[in-house]
């Protein structure tokens, strides 16, 4: 009897070893994937009953939901009427991976940001004319303009290298932004960011400049010399063609505005005080600084409205406190679009959630995801504050970034947490991860060779690094394409692959303006 029983238990034993580490074929890829990744299929009793959707373990559950997705199709018609006014929402660095995993701060995998709603959705190709992964500068030119240029240009043509003093200032080089069109038509323009109202993509709605950098005069001196006729991108905004039409502009970036004589935390050599001259240009010129000077504005009484809230880039949200006094985006597209919708004929505004890039570049992920979600948030008020009827809204992104969504979590496991399984290493990994980024020596021990525990690394705070792989000062661009969500007349048009330069040309014909087609002329 006893060689029975412990004949039995060997048995036991061996079926169990074999059913947890089967033996693999040298062609089964599958067996060899359950092999590496055990924990893949031991967690799958591991679902809990909070993160577990009532009916998902259904059949019905699906096919019910496939066939509502159809039923919504059918009844989602080609809106053929003309834009009124166009609505950009940039995303900066918002790639796919971004929005993705941002979901499951909603509250799980299967919620949807709202712009995920939209009924239209494409993919843009974002690479420029020099280099497979771009930066914030020249796709601002490709998806204002309707043009692709060098890295590092804004609003100039591929003629036009970065740093090229000489070429800058040429205004046969000068490319114009939808905004201009929509001015030339008659229309409002605005633009509103959560960076400096200077930097890269809130400066391609109307800004001419061969260096992103130059957005001062101190800048512009260093690089082309005390006599250069260049203009930096801060007096462009203020006294250029476009930028002394826009009548809503909203950001951070005051510094770039002001001599370091006449300001403390000004760095401007020329003397001038920007700021000032926009105020003394018309009396019902606006100027803010606060959320509580913003609320408090009586916009009938304005013309134009200037808020600059920081000194360089806004806060980040998480990091922003009532003392902060600082509007939120979805605070600044509400009063945008109230301004802006005074005009009769329309208007055109870009709307920027900049800060979700810088999260990333400092592998910053907590950060990132909640400027994601702030992002969404701001849409939303746009189309609840607009109709769909005359109002057209495009969500896109610049650029992805090099964080990396994986692991094998079970269903509503914590975003921000480990995956289940370790690595070879022994040491556990988390769902979030970049390909490269300055956190790389805080996870690897450089001396020995190994990696350290991450999760006894990340704490929950705002600022918590992530994982790199790749030990660089700042985390890089990723090269893949991004999403574009659209809603309102034409947003059928941004369905499809496209190169990121096709968009203003689609929100040009769906609003009429600009010398391309238009949904208006009979020509088209």
């Amino acid at each position: 009897m006893s060689r029975l029983i412990l004949g039995g238990i060997v048995c036991c034993l061996l079926l169990r070893t074999a059913h947890t580490i089967p033996a693999c074929a040298q062609d089964d890829e599958d067996c060899r994937e359950s092999r590496m990744h055990p924990d893949f299929f031991s967690d799958r009793g591991r679902l809990t009953a909070q993160s577990r959707i009532a009916g998902e373990d259904n059949t019905e559950y699906w096919l019910d939901q496939g066939k509502q997705f159809v039923k919504e199709k059918l009844h989602t018609p080609p809106n053929q009427n003309i834009a009124k006014n166009v609505i950009m929402f940039l995303g900066d660095g918002m790639g796919i991976t971004t929005h993705s995993a941002a979901r499951n701060l909603l509250g799980g995998e299967e919620k949807s940001l709202y712009f995920e709603t939209f009924p239209h959705t494409g993919l843009s190709r974002t690479y420029n004319v020099d280099k497979i992964v771009p930066d914030s500068a020249s796709t601002a030119t490709a998806y204002l303009c309707g043009v692709k240029a060098i890295g590092g240009t804004i609003g100039v043509s591929g003629r036009v290298d970065r740093t090229d003093c000489l070429q800058s200032p040429n205004v046969t080089n000068h490319v114009n932004s939808i905004a201009k069109w929509a001015l030339d038509a008659g229309k409002s323009a605005g633009v509103v960011t959560t960076t400096r109202i200077t930097h890269a993509s809130p400066a391609g709605v109307y800004a001419h400049v061969a260096d992103r950098n130059w957005e001062n005069d101190r800048e512009v001196k260093g690089d082309c010399g005390a006599d250069s006729i260049v203009q930096d991108i801060a007096y462009q905004l203020m006294h250029g063609e476009v930028g002394s039409k826009l009548s809503v502009i909203l950001g951070g970036g005051r510094r770039e505005f002001v001599d370091s004589n006449l300001y403390a935390n000004g760095i401007r050599s020329d003397g001038r005080n920007l700021i000032e001259e926009y105020k003394q240009q018309n009396s019902r010129n606006a100027y803010v600084e606060t959320l509580d000077e913003l609320n408090s504005l009586n916009i009938t009484q304005v013309d134009r409205l200037l808020g600059l809230f920081q000194d360089s880039h806004m806060l980040y949200h998480l990091e922003t406190t009532e003392q902060s006094n600082q509007p939120t985006l979805a605070e600044l597209t509400r009063k945008s679009i109230e301004f802006l919708s005074r005009n009769d004929e329309g208007y055109f505004i870009f709307i920027e959630g900049g800060r979700i890039d810088h999260g990333h570049h400092n592998t910053y992920a907590r950060l990132a995801l909640d400027e994601t979600l702030e992002f969404a948030k701001a849409i939303q008020i746009a189309r609840e504050l607009t109709n769909e009827t005359d109002t057209l809204i495009v969500v896109t992104a610049d650029h992805s970034h090099a964080m990396t969504y994986s692991g094998y979590a079970v269903r509503g496991n914590d975003i921000f947490g480990r995956a289940p399984s370790k690595g070879s290493d022994g040491q556990p990994y988390m769902t979030l991860s970049y390909a490269n980024g300055p956190s790389y020596e805080k996870f690897y021990d450089v001396e020995k060779h190994e990696r350290r525990d991450p999760t006894t690394l990340i704490k929950g705070a705002p600022r918590d690094a992530f994982p790199s792989t790749i030990p660089l000062d700042s985390e890089t661009h990723g090269g893949d394409d991004v999403a574009v969500f659209a809603s309102g007349p034409w947003a059928h048009l941004f369905t499809g692959v496209y190169d990121q330069n096709t968009i203003p040309h689609m929100m040009a014909y769906a609003s009429c303006v600009g010398n391309g087609l238009k949904a208006c002329s009979t020509e088209s």
